[in-house]
């Protein structure tokens, strides 16, 4: 089949991981003509394309698809897709991310394609924008909605979410977990006395990593908050944050007036490929985002052996289970959060456990393969107007 994927941006994060790999998957092993559609905006996340991972996938770049509203940039984006979706003729075409969703729905509803399927990575409204954004935002996924044929959440919260909030009724929805190339972090651990040397980190250090964005509403100040806690009963523990944004300097500030300096390790901007390699070098991973459909990072750290400690938001419960794979604890609760590391810290034995329990669990259920095959199987059945 001719299947076109829409995305408004190729940054180095989930969403777009998914997305090149299901386009590639679908090349590779079902042998389908498959178009790449997005914007050239990219950001301090880092693009994606840019490491040549993309193969001989054809990608299509439109000047003007953006991440922001713009009503030029907005009329001139739906334009220059529509153009491509006439040029391709797909059978499929499946959008990601809010805007990329939205145009790319609506041009496609309009050029009559036979399957619109639409992926739901993580809701556009949530409750700390301003009522009338999120107001804006939830009329607008309920107008894209009627424009499709069937939409894929990364996680059931991400159904449950988008059901209450009226965006289209539950038979809608199909909850196929994202995929990734598991192999690197069942080996993940090959590379833990290098990277700890890399960045200076003991043999004997208790390494507690996160990995995100440094950017709002990730939760680095709680992680800090709970250091504090930490330290004075486990000083080996060192906290190894990766990834780079705009709260860099904030936070090194504030690291740095608590004293906590010896104990955190930035890693900056690294590419996907060097994620298995980082956590191995950890001990544990902690996730203290408020809002995310269901990070990356957990399931990567849980096929790599490695428990996990994570606020109760979105998809998180799926994968961190309180007293099995980790810890899961209610969003702000820096005590609970502190609580929680030093119990990992302080005892081996429970993160072995732990780990290994997450690693049986949620390795095939997490493979790209399993998750493309799960996918185009939906569009067959979009297709032939069996039900979903």
């Amino acid at each position: 089949m001719r299947v076109a994927h829409v995305i408004t941006r190729m940054i180095i994060g989930g969403a777009q991981e998914n997305t090149l790999l299901n386009c590639l998957d679908l090349m590779h092993d079902f042998g389908d003509d498959v178009l790449l559609i997005t914007g050239k905006e990219v950001g301090p996340e880092g693009d994606l394309l840019s490491q040549g991972r993309a193969g001989e996938l054809p990608i299509c770049k439109l000047d003007h698809l953006r991440r922001s509203i713009h009503p030029v940039h907005d009329i001139k984006g739906r334009a220059e897709l529509r153009d491509a979706i006439r040029k391709f003729k797909p059978d499929v075409v499946h959008t990601h991310s809010a805007k990329g969703g939205i145009l790319g729905r609506a041009v496609a509803w309009s050029e009559h394609v036979p399957a619109i399927i639409h992926s739901v990575h993580g809701a556009p409204f949530h409750q700390y924008q301003p009522t009338l954004t999120r107001t804006l935002y939830r009329t607008c996924e309920r107008w894209a909605a009627k424009r499709c044929h069937h939409m894929v959440c990364v996680a059931d919260a991400m159904t449950d979410l988008m059901v209450d909030a009226k965006v289209a009724p539950r038979e809608m929805f199909t909850t196929i977990y994202s995929g990734m190339n598991v192999e690197p972090f069942l080996h993940a651990s090959e590379h833990r006395d290098r990277v700890r040397k890399r960045f200076g980190l003991s043999d004997d250090a208790i390494v507690i990593g996160k990995i995100a964005r440094l950017f709002h509403l990730k939760g680095h100040d709680d992680l800090i908050s709970a250091a504090a806690q930490v330290v004075k009963q486990v000083p080996q523990v060192r906290f190894l944050l990766v990834g780079d944004g705009v709260l860099r300097e904030p936070l090194n500030r504030r690291i740095e007036s608590l004293g906590l300096s010896e104990h955190f390790v930035f890693s900056g901007l690294v590419p996907p490929d060097e994620v298995p390699s980082l956590i191995g070098a950890m001990d544990a991973l902690v996730h203290t985002s408020y809002r995310e459909g269901l990070a990356r990072a957990l399931p990567q750290a849980l096929i790599a052996g490695r428990p996990v400690i994570s606020y109760d938001v979105d998809g998180a419960r799926e994968v961190a289970i309180s007293g099995e794979t980790g810890f899961l604890i209610p969003p702000g609760d820096i005590d609970q959060l502190a609580q929680s590391i030093t119990k990992l810290s302080t005892d081996r034995d429970m993160r072995l456990q732990m780990g290994r329990a997450g690693q049986r669990r949620f390795t095939d259920q997490f493979r790209h393969q399993t998750m493309t095959r799960r996918i185009r199987e939906l569009y067959e059945r979009v297709l032939k107007g069996t039900p979903a």
